[in-house]
C-alpha cells in the first residue's frame, strides 16, 4: 500500500529498498509467492529502518524546503511530498545517501565483497584534494529499468542487466540467452548459478552495472574505475547513492511531475531492490571441525524458510575461499 500524507500535501514520489533476505521464502522470490495474503503480511511486518539509513543530502534538505516539500521515512523506504498545487520545477535534482545501520548487512546481502576504498588525490590544476569511493552505486529514475506494462508497470531505479565481461566479480548480475545468471566466483572463468530462465520474470537487482565509471580531470592520475566522488553532501559511509530528477523524457512514468509541474495523481514508486547472498552450505562436526557434507551447489540466505534439506546458515560470517587472490566460491560453514 503507498504512503499517503494528508494536511495539505499530496505525494510526489516514493521509494522502497526492499531486501530479499527479509522477504523471499527459502528458495522461492518474494515475487512469486503464490500466496497474496503471505506477501501483504510479510511487507506489513518489514522494515527496511532495521538495517538501512536513508537521508536527504544537505543540498536537497535545502531544495525540498524551498520546494515547500517534506520528506518521511517509512518502514518500506521513504516518501517525498509536496504542497498542494505547488509547481516543481523541471530541473529539479534531489539526493539521498544510503549507509549501513547493521553491520550484518554485509553478510547476507549480495555484491557487498568488493573493496570500497576511499581514495584522496591531489589535482594540481585545481589547487585541491578530490576524493573518490570505490564500488559506490548511483540509482537514478533516468537510467531505471522496467518490469510488466501497463498497470503492472514497476519502476526499478537499478539499470538494465548487462552481458558478462571479463572484469566482473563473485555475485555479478547478467544476463545470458534472456536468463539471469549470478556469477559463483570471480572472472576470468568463473562459473554461474541460473537464478530464472527469464530475467523478465524477476524483479532488477541492484547489480555491478549500477556502479558509475568515474571521470576524473583530465590531470589526476591513479583515479579508481567506478564509483562516485565523495563531498561535503555524500559522507565517507555512503553505501549507495538514489538520484532522482523531476522529468525522464523518454519515459513519463519515471519522472514525478506532470506537464504543468505539479504532482502527479498516482505519484511515481520507485524500487530498489537488494539481493540475498547464496553460498555453498557445508556442513562440520561441531566437536572436531571435519566436514561432514556439502551442498553441491550454492543456495540462498532468507530468514524465512530454508532452500537447503538440513540446517540452514545463520546471518553470520561467509567465507570466501580463493585460488590466489582470486575467489572461487562463499561458503557458509555450519556446525553440526
Amino acid at each position: 500500500m503507498a504512503e499517503r500524507i494528508s494536511n495539505g500535501y499530496e505525494p510526489l514520489f516514493e521509494v522502497r529498498l526492499l531486501h530479499h533476505y527479509w522477504l523471499d521464502e527459502a528458495a522461492t522470490v518474494f515475487d512469486l509467492l503464490p500466496d497474496q495474503a503471505k506477501k501483504d503480511a510479510r511487507l506489513q511486518a518489514y522494515d527496511q529502518r532495521f538495517f538501512l539509513s536513508v537521508m536527504p543530502t544537505r543540498t536537497s534538505i535545502k531544495g525540498l524546503k524551498s520546494l515547500n516539500c517534506i520528506y518521511k521515512n517509512t518502514a518500506l523506504g521513504f516518501v517525498v511530498a509536496s504542497k498542494n498545487s505547488e509547481v516543481i520545477p523541471a530541473d529539479t535534482l534531489f539526493e539521498f545517501v544510503v549507509t549501513i545501520q547493521n553491520t550484518d548487512f554485509f553478510n547476507y546481502t549480495a555484491l557487498t565483497l568488493e573493496a570500497r576504498k576511499i581514495h584522496e588525490l591531489y589535482d594540481k590544476t585545481q589547487d585541491k584534494i578530490c576524493r573518490y569511493k570505490e564500488n559506490v552505486p548511483v540509482l537514478s529514475n533516468l537510467t531505471g529499468a522496467v518490469r510488466g506494462t501497463g498497470i503492472n508497470k514497476s519502476l526499478f531505479l537499478s539499470k538494465k542487466y548487462v552481458a558478462r565481461t571479463a572484469s566482473d566479480s563473485v555475485e555479478s548480475l547478467v544476463v545470458s540467452g534472456g536468463a539471469l545468471l549470478q556469477l559463483t566466483g570471480d572472472q576470468p572463468g568463473a562459473g554461474s548459478q541460473q537464478l530464472n530462465a527469464q530475467a523478465t520474470n524477476l524483479p532488477v537487482f541492484v547489480h555491478q552495472g549500477d556502479v558509475p565509471v568515474i571521470v576524473p580531470p583530465a590531470d589526476l592520475i591513479d583515479v579508481p574505475k567506478n564509483g562516485i566522488m565523495l563531498s561535503n553532501d555524500i559522507p565517507d559511509d555512503v553505501f549507495a547513492l538514489i538520484r532522482l530528477t523531476a522529468i525522464r523524457a523518454n519515459d513519463s512514468d519515471f519522472s514525478f511531475i506532470d506537464s504543468k509541474g505539479r504532482a502527479k495523481t498516482a505519484h511515481a514508486i520507485f524500487q530498489i531492490r537488494l539481493k540475498n547472498r547464496s553460498t555453498i552450505w557445508q556442513y562440520l562436526n561441531k566437536t572436531t571441525g571435519a566436514v561432514t557434507s556439502t551442498e553441491l551447489n550454492p543456495l540462498p540466505l532468507t530468514h524465512f524458510g530454508n532452500a537447503g534439506t538440513k540446517q540452514k546458515p545463520s546471518e553470520g560470517w561467509v567465507k570466501a575461499e580463493k585460488n590466489g587472490t582470486k575467489i572461487t566460491r562463499l561458503v557458509s560453514e555450519i556446525f553440526v
